[in-house]
């Protein structure tokens, strides 16, 4: 029954910005952890943010002082802010619980980052 809907992606130039919008259905918020994933073309997803149940983020080094993931759960949304984009940042980026649930991936948004 959860259903994960990300959006805000598109094409930007080196240094630019986007915010991602994942909005979840299924009442997981409050309950469990949120990522961000992303994959590139014949690759696996890696994990580049996430916020726990409780509020306390984490950041893979690769992104560390340039996104900022944050949740509503009055909203049962989770947030990407995505500053200062690098082209190896172009993926598709995905949310998802934390670890992922292989039942809930959607279609994620298309990120890509112009030099």
């Amino acid at each position: 029954q959860v259903q994960l809907v990300e959006s805000g992606g598109g094409l930007v130039q080196a240094g630019g910005s986007l915010r991602l919008s994942c909005v979840a259905s299924g009442n997981i918020f409050s309950i469990n952890a949120m990522g961000w994933y992303r994959r590139t073309p014949g690759k696996q997803r890696e994990l580049v943010a996430h916020i726990t149940s409780g509020g306390s983020t984490n950041y893979a080094d690769s992104v560390k002082g340039r996104f900022t993931i944050s949740r509503d759960n009055a909203k049962e949304t989770v947030y990407l802010q995505m500053n200062d984009l690098k082209p190896e940042d172009t993926a598709v980026y995905y949310c998802n619980v934390l670890p992922y649930n292989v039942l809930y991936w959607g279609q994620g948004t298309q990120v890509t980052v112009s030099s």
